[in-house]
């Protein structure tokens, strides 16, 4: 449904930009920083951190901001609504019991990938991992079984609106080189990241298909590097992950 102009509140639009500005890499940022990050004037970013201040959204100490887990009740209201976490939570808590290993359940977000489920057994990343955190899809083994699920076209516009930037040395940045990983990811049905998000990890991921087909969310393991190499994923775990794939399809639509 198209949404006529007179009816967009631009303010809204302005503080949502700029609530979008906070990551992993920039958790603490001054106005002349979000100013540049959101393209908005400073004058206009200056206004919309003040205001997430004034509703706890977000802490300031005079010249830096940094949200507050009151943002968290945003994306929290957001994942109460989708019946997908609820779904694959027992599943994947019985998975990564059965298996030994983390696994999560996540979607694809734009450039990026949104976990919407995660059941942890060991920390495999330096950063944690839990529903609402984001990685970019293009060096994760999610990712790319999320991208290769999407028409060649609808990825090569991605790719050139969002360019992959490299976060360990193995990181696949090339967009021809994606694509072709892209196409094997599809025949195969599966996707092994081997270091590329992060140093010291290997992960395995499949898509989950809803009961007419169509991927609606991917499915992984995490695995330290030191404990499999990137041929024995396949070996340990596709199997498991393929039956939790059949076994979660007729239950999602």
């Amino acid at each position: 449904m198209t949404i006529a102009e007179r009816d967009i509140m631009g303010g809204l639009a302005k503080g949502l930009a700029v609530i979008e500005t906070f990551t992993a890499e920039r958790p603490r940022q001054s106005i002349a920083g979000v100013s540049a990050a959101s393209g908005l004037d400073r004058a206009t970013a200056r206004r919309c951190l003040l205001t997430l201040a004034h509703h706890g959204y977000a802490d300031w100490d005079g010249k830096f901001f940094t949200l507050t887990p009151r943002v968290l009740r945003l994306g929290t209201a957001c994942l109460a609504t989708m019946p997908l976490p609820q779904i694959v939570q027992p599943v994947l808590d019985d998975l990564s019991d059965r298996i030994g290993q983390s696994s999560s359940v996540s979607i694809l977000d734009g450039a990026e990938i949104v976990y919407v489920a995660r059941a942890a057994q060991k920390k495999v990343m330096s950063v944690g991992l839990m529903p609402g955190s984001r990685l970019p899809a293009h060096c994760t083994s999610m990712g790319r079984v999320l991208l290769a699920a999407r028409p060649e076209r609808e990825v090569w516009d991605l790719l050139a609106a969002h360019p992959p930037t490299a976060r360990t040395a193995r990181t696949r940045t090339e967009p021809e080189t994606i694509i072709a990983e892209l196409a094997q990811v599809r025949a195969q049905g599966y996707a092994i990241i081997d270091q590329e998000v992060e140093v010291g990890l290997r992960s395995l991921a499949v898509p989950l298909l809803d009961a007419h087909g169509r991927v609606i969310a991917a499915l992984n393991v995490g695995v330290a590097a030191i404990h499999a190499e990137p041929e024995q994923l396949v070996a340990l775990y596709l199997g498991p992950l393929q039956r939790v794939q059949m076994d979660l399809r007729p239950m999602l639509r």
